[in-house]
């Protein structure tokens, strides 16, 4: 008998409407349903047919969509995936989602170089001995801004690479003192509308180029064993921007100080940088990051506070990397007069400066012309003799030489990994650059990283080689070139950067703090760069400096700890006008992000996951609007 008028279904009938369900969910995929939920909470006219729920949700085969917003960003491909609407069916489940998105205003002009944990007012406060009041001081939370950093007026998009390594706007980054100051140098000029960087340097009067082919000459750079470099004190990243043609990749870093602006020009021409500095904290790169570290004039005081600072250098650098120096105190008695310092002090600042390397156990392999080169040992078998007989500094008893957040710096020597004869390399050797890339880094095979095995890190490859290949058709910028400067927020195993080689793009890849297990000493093996960032903080970079950001289970992993809605207004201070983030989390988590960006002016649109609708991981591509200061009023 079937079921009676007002009475409740039988068990046999209420398994015949379970499969029936399931069988339609088959069929017409899940954004069906989310749209008939939508439907019935009155937010869409329920339809009449299966066919018009299809046509309105851009479900048939083959359907382009009727509902996609039209994004600067959007590819006119036949493989973009349609827009999802998800809010209707999940609005209910995520707190504090209004109907009407909160919008956000512009700040006042006088922000628009805003570097919130790098601010000069702010800076004053602290103690100037080791520079720490250029160190990160990053706001209160009654001190966050709640609007949007304004481009200044006449902004326009960057050049495209390579031609930024050698020009940049006058109007995204108006100030002219540098090409003053540094005139005579060949830093920077002024053409009409336009920088130009001629690519030369206070002890590089020839250029970069030449500069970098004098290194070469001394120690084998371009043979693939050198891929990574940090420069300390870069300007504005000539050595970095001209070592890009040579496959190395150079993390370059500056304060925010008197030369206004370093670090953003370096930024604007495409090339690697932050703002830091050598103070009291160590730098936020793990042990063993680096295989050549360059000063070229930084102005590091190397032989105060009993090495330190060289000490951390050490730390940083790989075994059997490269210290290069030139500038003062190197050459000395053909300088002295114009470095405007007596010969006595240079040479006193020489014999400090090889003493300290030499207690590092460093060799000093050649000083020729403006240049000297050091080499850190390749392990600690020979130096771990020399300091059981008690000279100093000693080898540090941390446990943990990666941690670089908020860390002081210490007066010891980072430990080297044990190594079972005196020819072994210490952490193991690496391959040389491109093999290097893909294959699998050390700290994975020996095991030092909790949990990922050699197998889950080619399995990360395969999972964003198709990933990469699914953005390609989100974001038509990546493969058309338009894009340069590009972030991975949550990095992992670095694999999003490590898909994109074949694109002119790098990327920062940014390890959050506290991740466990901490995964940025397997990107430097790799031959990729990166940072420690705590996403509840700002990022130490000038405002409008990254084209494309990647932010893959950022909010899932924050939304409990702080406000999201401040890290999104950070993300918007850094992306440039028109630039494109790439979220991928889990339906909820989107759809509130969503809700925010909505009142950023930004454009957006949720799409399936690269393996289908039935995934619960969404992408929400999202696209910043060009409105500069000037146009902000006919932008609200």
């Amino acid at each position: 008998m079937g079921k009676e008028y007002g009475g409740s279904p039988k068990p046999h009938q209420l398994d015949m409407k379970r499969k029936r369900l399931t069988w339609i969910l088959g069929v017409s995929g899940l954004c069906v349903l989310f749209y008939v939920l939508g439907a019935w909470q009155g937010r869409a006219p329920v339809p009449s047919s299966q066919s018009e729920i299809s046509s309105r949700v851009g479900c048939d085969v083959g359907s382009t969509g009727t509902n996609k917003p039209d994004l600067p960003s959007s590819s006119s491909s036949s493989l973009m995936p349609d827009s999802l609407d998800f809010e209707s069916h999940h609005q209910l489940e995520v707190a504090n989602t209004s109907l009407e998105p909160e919008k956000f205003p512009p700040c006042d002009m006088s922000y628009s170089e805003h570097t919130p944990c790098q601010d000069p007012q702010r800076g004053r406060k602290f103690d100037r001995n080791m520079l720490k009041y250029r160190e990160r001081h990053c706001p209160t939370k009654d001190e966050l801004l709640r609007c949007l950093i304004p481009a200044p007026p006449n902004y326009k998009s960057p050049f495209k690479w390579p031609q930024s390594r050698d020009f940049a706007w006058y109007a995204n980054i108006p100030h002219k003192e540098l090409s003053v100051e540094k005139a005579v140098q060949n830093w920077i000029q002024v053409e009409g509308d336009r920088f130009r960087f001629p690519g030369g340097g206070t002890m590089f009067p020839r250029g970069a180029d030449a500069y970098i082919d004098d290194i070469n000459a001394l120690i084998p750079i371009t043979d693939g064993t050198v891929r990574t470099a940090v420069d300390t004190g870069c300007g504005v990243a000539s050595w970095g921007a001209y070592l890009l043609k040579r496959d190395i990749l150079a993390m370059s870093f500056a304060p925010r100080d008197t030369h206004e602006a370093q670090v953003w020009f370096a930024l604007e021409r495409g090339v690697p940088a932050m703002i830091g500095v050598m103070g009291s904290q160590r730098l936020p790169y793990p042990a063993r990051a680096f295989d050549m570290a360059h000063c070229s004039r930084c102005l590091i005081p190397w032989f105060q506070y009993d090495g330190l600072y060289l000490m951390e250098v050490d730390r940083i650098l790989r075994p059997g990397g490269y210290w290069i120096l030139s500038g003062p105190p190197i050459r000395w008695k053909k300088y002295w007069r114009g470095w405007e310092r007596t010969e006595e002090d240079l040479k006193q600042e020489q014999d400090a400066i090889e003493d300290t390397a030499k207690s590092l156990c460093w060799k000093k392999i050649i000083e020729k012309g403006d240049l000297a080169i050091w080499q850190k040992p390749i392990n600690h078998v020979e130096c771990r003799k020399i300091k059981a007989m008690g000279s100093s500094p000693q080898i540090c008893k941390s446990d943990n030489a990666d941690a670089a957040w908020y860390k002081e710096m210490e007066t010891c020597i980072t430990p080297l990994p044990d190594v079972s004869n005196e020819n072994e390399v210490a952490g193991s050797a690496l391959k040389k650059w491109p093999e290097r890339a893909f294959a699998v880094p050390p700290r994975i095979s020996s095991g030092s990283v909790q949990g990922i095995t050699d197998k889950e890190f080619q399995q990360d490859n395969d999972i964003w080689k198709e990933r990469a290949a699914y953005y390609k058709n989100l974001v038509n910028q990546i493969p058309r070139g338009l894009y340069r400067n590009v972030m991975d927020m949550n990095a992992n195993l670095g694999g999003f950067a490590a898909a994109l080689l074949k694109f002119p793009v790098w990327v920062m890849n940014v390890v959050p703090a506290d991740s466990q297990p901490d995964t940025l000493g397997v990107i430097y093996e790799r031959g990729l760069i990166g940072t420690y960032q705590d996403w509840c903080e700002a990022f130490s970079t000038y405002p409008r400096t990254y084209d494309l950001i990647h932010a893959g289970g950022v909010f899932s992993m924050y939304q409990d700890r702080c406000d999201i809605t401040y890290i999104l207004l950070e993300m918007d201070r850094i992306l440039r006008p028109e630039g494109t983030v790439i979220f991928r989390d889990m339906v909820e988590v989107l759809v509130k992000v969503k809700s925010i960006t909505d009142g950023m002016r930004w454009e957006s649109r949720i799409v399936d996951h690269e393996s289908g609708p039935f995934n619960p991981e969404k992408i929400l591509i999202a696209t910043k609007s060009y409105w500069t200061a000037e146009s902000k009023e006919g932008q609200q």
